[in-house]
């Protein structure tokens, strides 16, 4: 099998290269990125070394170069992780979230229709659904929540959504669409939550916590989140929606607290910031529908999960370090600026 997978120098994108490399060693993996401010090439050095490898730089705005590519390459399987994805910058920002998330989804889905690519995976999220309130736990995302979004950048994944079961109905695109609760785990950007507050705890700077950091988010280890969407994109589930959360509920302040614990840092570090416009007070997904039709389940409980994130980011510093320096930004050029 010929796979695509775009947004692969990201994070959710490079640790499914990495599963797939591992999991199906006989398979070949096309990763695209357009190398924006969060895809940090550096993440693929490893996927680089195997012949089963090839990376592209392209954005998925542009139609020529992805009709060059869908061209020159018969993929059997494309898996959408480009996006931009975060929420402070939508609000700042809207524009770039919707030419990328949504336009860039309809390049991608009329190259796959033109070439005929058998399967198509559109990778979504949670934030589609809105929130839910902090005083019913009882209260779930399922597949039949209303789409009820908060900010630009989750209208944008909404809409793509959207035009994607559209493209199915219409045109017939062999489509499936995942909505994911938030992720951690190695190779995550140094601007969300988690990563961020290692980096600011290692480095003794005050750790910005929104509000009073109540609000809640469903955690999901990224490796279990990859192992959900290889499910989904190799069944014969056309036209599903599947939700893949981890059964992790967790407010941000407990986070922060549990991470200065585990590097022996003061609580006095934190410093309650004003809150986001528009922030979500909680999240929660229900994946019961993916565990009766493919028999997937979060593996990764949090206590475990976050034991082995911030192990991975004290053994690799240098690599969010240099993104935090900016000096990344130089390493594709120093790669392929010649070439």
């Amino acid at each position: 099998m010929k796979i695509l997978v775009t947004g692969a120098a990201g994070f959710i994108g490079a640790n499914f290269v990495y599963y797939e490399l591992g999991r199906f060693p006989d398979d070949e993996i096309v990763g695209l990125d357009a190398l924006t401010y969060a895809g940090n090439l550096e993440t693929l050095d490893e996927a680089l070394k195997n012949p089963k490898f090839k990376f592209v730089k392209a954005d998925i705005t542009d139609a020529a170069a992805i009709d060059a590519l869908f061209a020159a390459e018969a993929f059997d399987l494309v898996i959408n992780f480009a996006a931009e994805s975060h929420v402070d910058r939508s609000i700042e920002d809207p524009g770039i979230f919707l030419r990328t998330n949504i336009l860039g989804t309809q390049v991608l889905m009329d190259a796959a229709l033109k070439y005929k690519v058998p399967r198509y995976h559109q990778v979504s999220t949670d934030e589609v659904y809105g929130d839910l309130p902090l005083n019913r736990p009882d209260l779930l995302f399922t597949e039949r929540t209303p789409i009820h979004t908060s900010s630009p950048y989750s209208a944008s994944k909404a809409s793509a959504d959207l035009l994607c079961q559209a493209y199915l109905r219409t045109f017939g695109l062999p489509a499936t669409i995942s909505r994911c609760s938030n992720n951690y785990g190695p190779y995550q950007f140094p601007e969300k939550l988690i990563p961020l507050m290692i980096a600011n705890c290692l480095a003794d700077k005050p750790l910005p916590v929104y509000g009073e950091g109540l609000n809640v988010r469903d955690w999901l280890y990224v490796v279990d989140h990859c192992k959900a969407i290889d499910l989904v994109a190799r069944s014969d589930r056309i036209g599903e929606v599947y939700n893949i959360g981890g059964h992790n509920e967790m407010t941000n302040i407990d986070i922060v607290k549990l991470i200065l614990k585990a590097l022996g840092k003061p609580e006095s570090l934190i410093t309650y910031v004003t809150d986001r416009k528009g922030h979500d007070m909680r999240y929660a997904i229900d994946p019961q529908k993916i565990t009766t039709d493919l028999g997937w389940a979060p593996e990764t409980m949090f206590a475990d999960g976050i034991v082995r994130t911030i192990d991975w980011y004290l053994t690799n510093r240098d690599w969010w370090e240099r993104i935090t320096s900016g000096e990344y930004l130089a390493y594709y050029e120093k790669m392929y600026g010649d070439r």
